[in-house]
């Protein structure tokens, strides 16, 4: 019998997270959301409150039979869903299901969370416990009530009014406005030709191309060419001048520095992975989800990158010692700046 019980949502992170924590831990999973609004008219009732009124989805009963069984058994129940908004959802869910079924009444209760599925991350959260977030409960509820009275409300009536299956969103609608707006922006763009002059030099042994910027005393703008006839016209008084022959005159060369990017946050690595890998922002955030919970990389599960769902580019205080240890170890000291940058 293990002493302690540990509730994650899924099982891959589940078995991450078990290999640290040892015998006197057992983890389990609740697979997800383990109820949800009734469906069917009353899940919200504005007039009261905006009280709300839950049922257990069909697909978490046998599983929440298990979590009942092991609940028994524990002496201590650490709710380790993940940190955002929803992952305290899981929290809140299970621990008041598992309260209207008398069974916390003489067990601890922790809420425990981590940025990170890695060894340190999970035990320091083992030793730091804290208590469900009422504040990010709250924010759960509204969201969910706001989606379920746009689309309850809404989407019929555009069923009605407009065509079958169409459906309105607390998301979904406003994005769409978005696109709309930037679509009659492109359909009332009106393009104008431009033209630029360009020269490929060589200097020694290095060719690369020189673009005009300056012509007859004035610097060159994006519509300075604006047709074909009066490049040329250009194009041949500059050779005219050189006597048909460009010349390297003078190659200047400087150090520039470029600042590194931020670290990603959700939208970021969305756009960086359609950009360079071609993902949708599906794709990407279940590939980010596996590498979050746990990869084999031979010597058992191991969670690759920090939660992938935040708006927040700061990195944990840890993590940057190891970086900068890196860099020292791998690049020189030369190479790392005396401050972490912030």
């Amino acid at each position: 019998m293990s002493k302690n019980l540990v509730l994650v949502e899924s099982p891959a992170k589940g078995k991450t997270i078990e290999k640290y924590l040892g015998t006197d831990f057992k983890v389990l999973a609740t697979y997800g959301h383990v109820r949800d609004l009734v469906s069917k008219t009353g899940a919200v009732i504005p007039d009261q409150g905006f009280e709300m009124n839950y049922e257990i989805s069909e697909d978490s009963k046998k599983q929440l039979t298990k979590i009942t069984k092991a609940v028994k058994q524990a002496k201590t129940l650490y709710l380790a869903t993940d940190l955002d908004r929803e992952g305290e959802a899981i929290a809140w869910h299970v621990q008041e299901i598992l309260k209207e079924r008398g069974l916390l009444t003489d067990k601890e209760v922790h809420r425990v969370v981590f940025n990170a599925v890695t060894k340190r991350a999970v035990q320091d959260s083992i030793k730091h416990p804290k208590v469900v977030s009422d504040s990010l409960v709250d924010a759960y509820k509204a969201r969910r009530a706001l989606d379920h009275l746009f689309g309850f409300n809404l989407s019929p009536l555009m069923w009605e009014k407009i065509a079958p299956k169409l459906s309105a969103g607390r998301v979904q609608s406003p994005a769409l406005r978005l696109i709309v707006e930037r679509e009659d922006q492109i359909s009332a763009f009106e393009p104008q030709e431009y033209w630029t002059i360009g020269a490929i030099t060589k200097h020694k042994e290095e060719v690369f191309r020189a673009r005009l910027s300056k012509y007859e005393g004035e610097k060159t703008k994006q519509f300075s060419f604006t047709n074909e006839k009066t490049v040329r016209e250009v194009e041949g008084a500059i050779k005219a001048l050189a006597n048909g022959i460009l010349t390297v005159g003078k190659v200047e060369k400087k150090q520039r520095q470029r600042k590194p990017t931020a670290p990603f946050i959700t939208s970021t690595l969305q756009q960086e992975a359609s950009r360079k890998l071609g993902f949708s922002a599906r794709q990407t955030m279940m590939t980010a989800q596996r590498l979050y919970e746990g990869i084999d990389v031979g010597d058992g599960s191991e969670g690759l990158i920090t939660y992938m769902r935040t708006d927040s580019v700061t990195l944990a205080g840890e993590a940057i010692a190891e970086i900068r240890a890196l860099i020292q170890d791998r690049y020189g000291l030369e190479n790392l700046p005396d401050e972490p940058r912030t």
